[in-house]
């Protein structure tokens, strides 16, 4: 019985992986659709329209980056909330935009507003500061 409870719980946790996977692989940073991967035209017209802007830099065996991911979930689905733009940029995988963003470490989220960046946070799971920082983006 426990083995059974422990592969059931093995495979929805991969299924889940597997599903922020590809939605973060195939997701678009328009407004209202799930975060993208970083996309510097993207981005870039992002910025010339005035839109709000979250860029995040994340890793997938990062426990902050992990806790981080529902709160900014739950955040985006306020309708406050409907323009913001999410762009992701890997860790592991990306030092050149993290060089570009002036960002060291994986967790950190940089808000824009426009071209403006109006602030961050490095490894920050509090709800309240999260949101405190996407409420400066609007």
């Amino acid at each position: 019985m426990m083995i059974a409870r422990r592969s059931l719980l093995g495979g929805a946790l991969a299924l889940a992986g597997a599903f922020y996977a590809g939605v973060a692989l195939t997701g678009s940073a328009r407004a209202g659709g799930p975060p993208a991967p970083f996309d510097a035209q993207s981005f870039e017209a992002a910025q010339k329209a005035d839109k709000p802007i979250l860029v995040e830099i994340t890793a997938p065996w990062c426990p902050a980056c992990a806790a981080q991911r529902p709160i900014i979930e739950r955040l985006r689905a306020l309708p406050r909330f409907d323009e913001l733009q999410i762009f992701t940029i890997d860790f592991d995988t990306q030092k050149e935009l993290m060089r570009r963003f002036g960002a060291t470490l994986q967790s950190t989220l940089i808000g824009f507003k426009g071209p403006q960046e109006i602030g961050r946070s490095i490894g920050e799971t509090q709800s309240e500061w999260i949101e405190s920082l996407l409420d400066k983006t609007l």
